[in-house]
């Protein structure tokens, strides 16, 4: 029982990890990044096109003409959604 709690733990820091690497590579590509009030990232990339990351780290789909609101108070209305480009982002932990 102790060694399947084990593996079951260490498997899931693993995915943890990976996550945590992909979202790096995510904000490292993005021409700026800002924290949203509700625990997620916007992502706003160098050819002015957004995306929004979940505060699970998922990619998740905005409206276009949504309003975002970050820690700071800001509104930002969001004028696309690369929510495919975010996800293929995430998966891979590098952007092409």
């Amino acid at each position: 029982m102790k060694n399947s709690t084990s593996l079951i733990t260490l498997v899931a820091l693993i995915g943890f990890v990976g996550s945590v690497y992909a979202g790096d590579a995510a904000k490292n590509q993005a021409a700026a990044t800002h924290q949203l009030k509700d625990g997620g990232t916007l992502y706003l990339f160098k050819d002015g096109k957004m995306a929004k990351e979940s505060k699970y780290g998922k990619a998740v789909y905005m409206k276009k003409g949504e309003t975002l609101e970050t820690v700071d108070g800001k509104k930002i209305v969001a004028s696309s959604n690369e929510v495919a480009r975010l996800g293929n982002l995430i998966s891979e932990g590098h952007l092409d």
